[in-house]
């Protein structure tokens, strides 16, 4: 199949561009930069700004995957918005049969932080203009050079102590980057999920404390976690800038969408990609190796 990949070059995309081809799919890796491209598959130039742009890039193409956000821009909400409702037009224009999106965990009962609705308005707008799309929810996905994933590393890796307020509390279920994966290739692989919605998770569900404290014990750190309930998401986005390299906008996102319980209610994925998620530690393991490896050969 023809696939494009919106997102080649990111921390999802430049590892599902080799998932893909290595299953036999012709990719078209989506970057604003095709020649400094040096991922799997065919790097075509195409920017989510640039209506015209995405429509030469999709051009063929029989199915594409929207592995594209603004986090790090303050008015991120808008941008995604913008940015879905194109690629959702240039889609369909070009006449691709479906669309697949990595969007996030959480109860939509609940009331979501700006960062989780933001994913929600965007699940919305790629299917407005009829291409079905098949959504992934997800949570913290552990893997090396992944935002949240760092900010869980440096926060170890820097402080011997923290004073955290509430949220370290809430629960989680993380997922492996390469589960994440295989999940995102396997489903162009089943009809049955076009048009569905998904929750992925590993197999656990831990508090982001507990997540904080299996990290310090595998890296053989010591670390005390002290809550302070009165802690506002604004100060500790400030804080996480100060001992992470996570910019204050990202933080305070991020931050925000951790008052939200994020966990598998609906594991129906399972029955359509079948095979077992690795548990947080060996994650855990596969992301400081990556970043081991990573180290060496810059």
């Amino acid at each position: 199949m023809r696939v494009l990949v919106a997102g080649a070059s990111g921390f999802v995309g430049s590892r599902l561009c080799p998932a893909l081809a290595e299953a036999g799919h012709e990719v078209l890796a989506m970057t604003r930069h095709p020649a400094k491209y040096d991922g799997a598959g065919t790097p075509v130039r195409g920017d989510v700004a640039d209506v015209g742009s995405l429509r030469d890039a999709l051009e063929d193409a029989e199915a594409a995957y929207y592995l594209v956000h603004s986090l790090d821009s303050a008015d991120f909400t808008r941008r995604d918005a913008d940015a879905a409702r194109a690629f959702a037009r240039a889609a369909s224009d070009a006449g691709v049969r479906r669309i697949v999106y990595l969007g996030g965990l959480g109860d939509d009962d609940d009331t979501l932080s700006e960062h989780l609705a933001s994913r929600r308005e965007v699940e919305r707008l790629l299917g407005e203009t009829g291409v079905p799309v098949t959504v992934l929810r997800a949570g913290i996905v552990i893997g090396h050079g992944g935002t949240s994933w760092e900010l869980t590393r440096q926060l170890v890796e820097h402080l011997p102590a923290m004073v955290t307020p509430r949220w370290v509390g809430t629960r989680t279920q993380p997922i492996a980057i390469a589960d994440v994966v295989r999940y995102l290739a396997g489903v162009l692989d089943h009809p049955e999920a076009e048009g569905r919605t998904f929750e992925i998770g590993g197999p656990e569900v831990l508090a982001y404390r507990d997540m904080l404290q299996r990290v310090a014990a595998i890296e053989g750190r010591p670390l005390v976690i002290v809550p302070v309930p009165l802690l506002s998401p604004r100060l500790s986005s400030y804080w996480l800038s100060l001992v992470t390299d996570i910019d204050v906008t990202t933080g305070r996102a991020l931050i925000d969408s951790m008052t939200n319980e994020v966990v598998v209610r609906d594991d129906a994925i399972r029955r359509i990609v079948e095979f077992e998620p690795m548990g947080y530690d060996e994650a855990v393991l596969q992301a400081l190796g990556e970043r081991a490896k990573s180290r060496r050969s810059a």
